[in-house]
């Protein structure tokens, strides 16, 4: 499956935040490395603008080897579409750029729900549950580029699943949940506390099993 993250240096809260560095990476860097370790995972695209902010990120996709496309800054929608175009990809997950400590078995325990064929979309956010920065949505990239024509709204253009989850009828939308309501968790990286969050998380990490990331990173986050 191909994987977009969506990344751009703009950030309001915390400008550039997704080449700060996290340990000895960049938060970009952390995204790409778990989303490698998914099984299913085939490529991975960083989707970003052609703002001259966001040149940075370009030259660090091509200093670390990885495709990077360059689409509208504020149609984030239109950039998704472009990217899925010109890869003739089928179905694609996105995560975003923020998502340091993103899990790879929560990615691949998605994909796996999405592959039964059941479904045009799955993901984590229509009914929150998972802690932010585990958020993920898996679509069938018919279903999101024929959807294009209804995407008019300044909303529906910077942010890709609103329009799903307010049409939820029209489409077969799988939400999974957590064993306990973490949603007020955040693990994203938006603010300068969030990265100085971060930055304590990751010097223990090596202190947590892969079989059971996620609950230890919780424990982590909220000891």
């Amino acid at each position: 499956m191909l994987a977009i993250v969506q990344a751009r240096m703009s950030s309001e809260r915390l400008r550039g935040k997704v080449l700060k560095l996290l340990g000895k990476k960049t938060l970009l860097e952390w995204v790409i490395d778990n989303t490698n370790k998914s099984k299913y995972i085939k490529k991975i695209i960083i989707a970003t603008s052609l703002n001259h902010d966001d040149d940075r990120i370009l030259k660090f996709c091509k200093k670390k080897k990885i495709e990077c496309y360059r689409g509208s800054l504020n149609n984030v929608y239109l950039r998704f579409v472009k990217v899925i175009k010109k890869n003739k990809a089928s179905s694609f997950i996105r995560i975003t750029a923020d998502s340091p400590f993103i899990d790879p078995s929560l990615i691949d325990y998605g994909i796996k729900l999405y592959n039964s064929g059941k479904y045009d979309m799955v993901t984590n956010t229509f009914q929150r549950s998972f802690p932010k920065g585990q958020s993920f949505s898996i679509h069938n990239s018919n279903k999101f580029v024929n959807n294009l024509k209804n995407i008019k709204s300044k909303n529906h253009k910077e942010h890709i699943t609103p329009f799903f989850y307010e049409n939820s009828k029209k489409f077969k939308i799988k939400n999974i949940f957590y064993n306990s309501n973490q949603s007020l968790l955040n693990m994203s990286v938006d603010t300068k506390d969030d990265l100085k969050k971060a930055r304590k998380i990751e010097k223990k990490l090596k202190i947590i099993k892969k079989k059971n990331y996620l609950s230890n990173l919780i424990k982590l986050y909220t000891k």
